[in-house]
């Protein structure tokens, strides 16, 4: 149970890290609530279909799902920044696009891409001897608190950043992908 514990917080620190990006450019109540939910429910789903998905898909998808979810951030984070320049008239002045289709399209995204390690890491849920429902509601829990962690912590940065918060959460969500694309989440 401490593995798994542990499995679950080294794999929510890219939640933690991503929700910053995304509470920087400012989040309401209800949109905060559906990050951490859309968040969890991935983060939760993930571990248990890899183990579903058995260890023949393993092999091909534990090496390349640190990449695929890093290029998905990265190009969330890229379309961001294009779309904050773009609705400033390239000021760097942006609206924030949290509660817009595309800052929910983003969020969606984003919590696919996050979650695809978890996707990896269910292969080897096997070898933990934890039944499903206890590794899918410790990701679950987990990611949610890291989430709304995460948001708080963005929500502060961007208070202090005004208005030039978009474009600080795309770069964040860039810099999260690249971070992930390299190993380090």
């Amino acid at each position: 149970m401490v593995a798994l514990l542990l499995l679950a917080v080294a794999l929510g620190l890219s939640n933690l890290a991503g929700a910053i990006g995304i509470g920087v450019s400012g989040v309401n109540g209800p949109l905060r609530l559906r990050i951490a939910v859309l968040f969890g429910l991935f983060e939760a789903g993930m571990p248990v279909l890899g183990l579903a998905l058995g260890h023949g898909v393993a092999s091909g998808l534990g090496r390349s799902a640190p990449w695929l979810g890093g290029a998905l951030l990265i190009a969330v984070g890229l379309i961001s920044l294009v779309l904050a320049l773009r609705s400033s008239g390239g000021s760097g002045v942006g609206v924030p696009s949290g509660s817009s289709p595309s800052g929910t399209w983003r969020v969606l995204v984003s919590a696919v891409a996050l979650s695809v390690d978890n996707l990896a890491a269910g292969f080897a849920l096997g070898a933990l001897r934890v039944g499903l429902a206890v590794a899918a509601l410790v990701f679950g829990v987990v990611s949610v608190i890291m989430s709304l962690a995460g948001l708080e912590l963005g929500a502060r940065i961007g208070a202090a950043a005004g208005d030039r918060s978009e474009l600080i959460a795309g770069a964040m969500l860039v810099g999260v992908g690249a971070a992930m694309a390299a190993g380090v989440f």
